[in-house]
């Protein structure tokens, strides 16, 4: 699962459904891979504005990357650090998670992820 899915993910339990505190999901015991991708700059452009920024910060500062910027960096600021665009390239499309867990802010509910696929399938009770 690549890192920029984390973006777009949620708890499924119906009692985190109106709390903040459900998204992001944060990476326990994760195994990351990296697969190598030809940079694509318009790509990254283009997914920016659509990231939740402040959950990427979080996202990438639990699994130890180098700190990002408080603010999303704007398209004219990328062009003219080389270095913000490669390290952005590598964690959105680059790092994928493997094996672990993502566990929910709120509920404490851990969905497993194995062979890189998030199980979001909820016990009875949950539901």
């Amino acid at each position: 699962m690549k890192l920029l899915t984390l973006n777009f993910l949620t708890c499924a339990v119906k009692a985190c459904k109106s709390s903040s505190a459900s998204f992001p999901l944060h990476p326990k015991e994760c195994e990351l891979v990296s697969d190598t991708i030809a940079p694509n700059p318009k790509l990254i452009y283009n997914i920016l504005p659509r990231v939740d920024w402040n959950a990427l910060v979080v996202t990438a500062s639990e699994l130890g990357f180098p700190s990002l910027p408080p603010a999303a960096p704007t398209q004219e600021e990328l062009e003219k650090d080389e270095n913000m665009m490669s390290e952005l390239h590598t964690l959105l499309l680059e790092t994928s998670v493997s094996e672990g867990m993502l566990v929910c802010g709120n509920c404490g509910h851990e969905y497993r992820v194995k062979e890189g696929i998030a199980n979001f399938l909820l016990p009875n009770h949950l539901v």
